[in-house]
């Protein structure tokens, strides 16, 4: 029995999306949640991160002092960035960890915890289950492995339903069922033409979010971007931090400079900034408010030299390392780039200031990877698009479940003609 390509490719297409359906409907779900988790954030913190200026030209405290007073008043936290705005209203924002930070008050060193935490609550728990299925701890990598397939069977959804819904006949009668929705459809012809026409439309968003997907899930697409640019990968994953930049051999005895200094030298390096990040050594990577989205993040930034221990800590300053400070402008392309400026942590000297066009071929790619995959590489349009694609996900898994239980459990009643005849030339149901 001679069996057709489309078959070959529809069976796969079928099964594939049954099993991956229920985890394909987890991440798009918990994906349009996510898609403005920095705005709302901002909305829901406004008057948490709002502090009154004493007076006009009022004197701002110190870096350092305001780190310790963060440490005073939160003895168990360990802060692993700090953020600084221009706006005198706005506090300085210290990160505690991963998903925890206070917000200090930069003329009195009040602090105060961040706000929003419903909203917080929220979107932890929808990264919680957007990259490991709300797993926790040792069962983590389980999760993540499987999102990550999930995520690969989506891509794989994507490009064989190109191959279905492609019409054996360019004709406008045969196009049209699948380009766009049609009125007064029921049951299957109805669900047909949602799952056909939706999964045209957003194909290429979808191919896009499930693409970059995969570069974050696995190291080893990770290191194809970089082969692909002729580049050594790096040894971890993720955008690599850049070629290490050398600290001149401090004369015996030195010690670092205060933090302010490094801050203020960012200062005059770009002066049109936005905000500044320089990140601790307390925590990994922060998160949940603004200035933790992509460029406060930035590489290099490594842990002061002697300048997070706790009380009666030694300092270790035999060998120094550069500190790098985040700035970002207001208006760069892209939206999530951001000024590296290296420092010398004991004269304050600037060693190396990289914008994003200086970073190598496959350091720009791979970043342009992580933030496409949320859609901020092109702003609140990319988020709004990204957020349609997984509502789009959710239907298409949706309207892939009951054309398959139609196909396999039919009712009663047989398929009404009307129904038979929603595409003349191919009823089959893609999932």
């Amino acid at each position: 029995m001679r069996i057709s390509v489309h078959t070959l490719v529809f069976w796969p297409h079928l099964i594939a999306g049954l099993l991956a359906g229920l985890i394909i409907a987890v991440m798009s779900f918990t994906g349009i949640a996510l898609a403005f988790e920095h705005e709302i954030l901002d909305w829901a913190d406004q008057e948490a991160r709002r502090v009154e200026v004493p007076s006009p030209g009022a004197p701002r405290l110190p870096i350092d002092e305001l780190l310790a007073r963060v440490r005073a008043a939160r003895p168990g936290a360990q802060p692993s960035a700090v953020t600084e705005y221009p706006e005198p209203t706005l506090a300085v924002t210290v990160n505690t960890g991963r998903t925890g930070g206070v917000y200090v008050n930069p003329y009195t060193g009040e602090v105060r915890d961040w706000g929003a935490t419903g909203w917080r609550s929220f979107f932890n728990l929808m990264e919680d289950w957007h990259r490991w299925l709300g797993a926790q701890g040792d069962n983590r990598p389980i999760g993540k492995a499987i999102t990550g397939a999930s995520n690969a069977i989506f891509l794989a959804l994507a490009v064989t339903g190109l191959y279905l819904w492609w019409p054996r006949k360019w004709t406008w009668r045969t196009v049209r069922p699948s380009l766009w929705f049609r009125r007064g459809l029921k049951g299957k012809a109805r669900d047909w033409n949602w799952h056909n026409v939706i999964g045209f439309w957003l194909l290429p968003a979808l191919i896009v979010m499930t693409a970059t997907g995969m570069v974050i899930s696995y190291k080893s697409v990770s290191d194809l971007v970089f082969k692909l640019a002729g580049e050594t990968p790096p040894t971890t994953g993720g955008p690599p931090p850049g070629p290490p930049v050398q600290v001149p051999t401090p004369p015996p005895g030195s010690t670092p400079v205060p933090l302010e200094a490094l801050f203020a030298q960012a200062r005059q390096q770009v002066p049109a900034w936005e905000n500044i990040t320089l990140r601790l050594g307390g925590g990994g990577p922060p998160r949940g408010n603004a200035p933790a989205r992509g460029p406060g993040a930035g590489p290099g930034g490594g842990p002061r030299p002697g300048g997070n221990e706790g009380p009666g800590e030694a300092r270790k300053p035999a060998a120094p390392s550069a500190l790098t400070l985040a700035v970002r402008e207001p208006g760069t392309w892209p939206p999530f780039a951001a000024t590296q400026v290296a420092l010398d942590p004991y004269t304050a000297q600037v060693l190396r200031q990289d914008a994003f066009s200086d970073l190598s071929a496959g350091n720009r790619a791979r970043r342009w990877m992580r933030f496409l995959h949320t859609g901020e590489a092109l702003g609140l349009i990319g988020q709004f698009i990204a957020a349609v694609g997984c509502l789009g996900g959710l239907f298409l898994v949706w309207t892939g479940f009951t054309l398959s239980w139609r196909r396999f459990f039919p009712g009663k009643r047989a398929a009404t003609a009307a129904e038979d005849t929603a595409s003349p030339e191919r009823v089959e149901p893609t999932v």
